[in-house]
């Protein structure tokens, strides 16, 4: 009589979703922005040396020198800090604005605007945009500008509906960490690593980032061609 046959175990199922055949996805490597260091209170000397100045009377010669557009872009012109932008997001959707340090860090501000992607590019395309976006100032909640939750958008001076800070999603992270080498550029990013069913437009480039007061912030796009090409400028105010 034949011996009965041991049944082995059977081998545990894959996960849902995913397939042998499917590459993983790469693993998040972004840093988070360095701290920068805070500033110190004037000394008493300095205030007085600063007040003695204020009562000098301030001479304006005639500037000759024409400045176009592009100069208005140069780091030493605004002397703020330069970060990386990027505008991402699929043509037919709210357009996403991200901002870091480098493209190597995490983002500081991510926020959504009620405006078409590929709307927004077009008008880049076409000349200046200016963004503004206003909010309501609270003496009362001691909070960061770039904290703000929601915002007033107007783009070119027409309002625009509205501009939404958020915390950045999974996919935001897997898209920031798919453009970490790409410190400027625009393409799409296919919908196969994007995990979505269309293509994700995108545009990556510097802007110089400057402080007008704990009420104002503007980010510059600093244009790498001096004769032409998109131009944007983003205003945060609170009012």
């Amino acid at each position: 009589m034949a011996e009965p046959r041991k049944s082995s175990s059977p081998s545990p199922a894959p996960p849902f979703g995913s397939s042998p055949s499917s590459s993983p996805r790469p693993a998040i490597s972004l840093q988070p922005s360095p701290k920068r260091p805070a500033f110190s209170k004037p000394t008493k000397l300095l205030r007085q040396i600063r007040a003695v100045f204020r009562t000098l009377p301030i001479l304006s010669p005639a500037c000759r020198i024409p400045l176009n557009g592009s100069r208005l872009h140069d780091g030493h012109v605004h002397g703020g800090t330069r970060i990386t932008g990027t505008i991402f997001g699929y043509r037919k959707s709210r357009v996403n604005l991200a901002f870091q340090e480098s493209p190597r860090c995490l983002p500081m501000l991510i926020m959504e605007l009620a405006i078409p992607t590929g709307k927004l590019l077009q008008d880049m395309g076409v000349g200046l945009v200016r963004l503004a976006l206003e909010c309501e100032k609270r003496p009362s909640e001691k909070r960061k500008i770039l904290d703000e939750p929601i915002w007033t958008l107007f783009c070119n001076g027409k309002k625009s509906g509205y501009g939404v800070r958020r915390d950045p999603s999974n996919e935001d992270l897997r898209i920031m960490q798919t453009l970490n080498a790409v410190s400027m550029g625009a393409g799409v990013i296919p919908a196969e690593e994007t995990g979505e069913g269309d293509q994700l437009t995108y545009m990556r480039v510097d802007f110089e980032r400057v402080t007008g007061s704990k009420d104002s912030e503007t980010f510059y796009m600093i244009n790498p061609d001096t004769n032409n090409g998109a131009e944007l400028s983003i205003f945060l105010v609170r009012i």
